[in-house]
C-alpha cells in the first residue's frame, strides 16, 4: 500500500491528511483556468498565400436555453477575395450579398426549427475563397443570431501581446507562398537529369567507334588477301 504523509495538528492532535501534489495542480490549473469559451472562428487559420482555400467557418452555441438562428460572415473589402463560392449546407440557406460584383456578406439561416444549432451543439459551414494575398491576415467579423432574439457579435481585434478580447472577430493567416523554392529544386534537378543524359550518350559513342574500327580491320584483310 502506498504510504500517507499526513500531517498532525500540533494543538488537536488530531491528523490532517495531506493531498497529493498532482490533485493540488490540478486544481490550482481549474481554477486559473476557469470555464473554456467557444467562439466563432475559421479554420484552417493559417494558410499558404497566392492561390485558392477552403474555409469552414465553426459556429458553437454557447446558450443554455437559447439555439442559434442565424450566422452572418461579413467578408473584407481590402484585400477583397474575387471568387467566393458557398458549399451547399443540408438544413440551412445561404444568401450571399455582393457590391460590385465583389461578395461582402454570407448569412446562413435554418430552414426549420429543428435545423438549428442546440445548446451543446456546433456546426460548419463551408466557403471556396481565393485567390489569396501573398501574405498578411484577413478578418471576418461575424454576427451570431440566437433563438431569444439576443445576437453576439464576433467583431472584436485580438492585438498582439494583449489579452483575447470577449468576442474576437474570426482571423486567417496567410503565410507566404514557398513556390519559389520547389523551382529552384527543379532547375537544380532539370540540371542533374542533363547530366545524366550525357553519360547514358558515352556508350553509344563507344559503340559506334568500336563498329568503325571493326569495318576498318575488316577491309585491311580482305586488302591482304587479295
Amino acid at each position: 500500500m502506498r504510504a500517507r504523509h499526513d500531517l498532525v495538528d500540533v494543538k488537536t492532535h488530531r491528523i490532517v491528511p495531506v493531498l497529493p501534489a498532482a490533485v493540488l495542480g490540478a486544481a490550482a490549473l481549474v481554477l486559473v483556468a476557469g470555464p473554456a469559451s467557444a467562439h466563432v472562428t475559421v479554420n484552417p487559420s493559417e494558410v499558404p498565400g497566392g492561390g485558392y482555400s477552403k474555409l469552414t467557418f465553426r459556429v458553437p452555441t454557447e446558450s443554455d436555453t437559447a439555439s442559434t438562428t442565424k450566422l452572418q460572415v461579413y467578408f473584407p473589402t481590402r484585400p477583397t477575395l474575387e471568387s467566393v463560392s458557398v458549399k451547399p449546407h443540408p438544413g440551412w440557406t445561404a444568401k450571399v450579398s455582393k457590391h460590385g460584383g465583389t461578395v461582402t456578406r454570407i448569412t446562413w439561416t435554418p430552414n426549420a426549427p429543428a435545423d438549428r444549432i442546440k445548446p451543446g451543439e456546433f456546426d460548419e459551414f463551408d466557403v471556396s475563397v481565393g485567390p489569396l494575398p501573398q501574405s498578411g491576415t484577413v478578418t471576418f467579423k461575424a454576427l451570431q443570431t440566437y433563438s431569444d432574439g439576443s445576437v453576439v457579435r464576433w467583431i472584436e481585434p485580438t492585438k498582439p501581446g494583449q489579452p483575447e478580447p470577449a468576442h474576437p472577430a474570426p482571423v486567417l493567416t496567410i503565410t507566404p507562398s514557398a513556390s519559389a523554392g520547389p523551382a529552384a529544386t527543379g532547375t537544380e534537378t532539370g540540371g542533374s537529369s542533363n547530366s545524366g543524359g550525357g553519360s547514358r550518350t558515352g556508350p553509344w559513342i563507344l559503340s559506334i567507334v568500336a563498329v568503325v574500327l571493326a569495318v576498318g580491320a575488316l577491309a585491311n584483310s580482305f586488302r591482304r588477301r587479295a
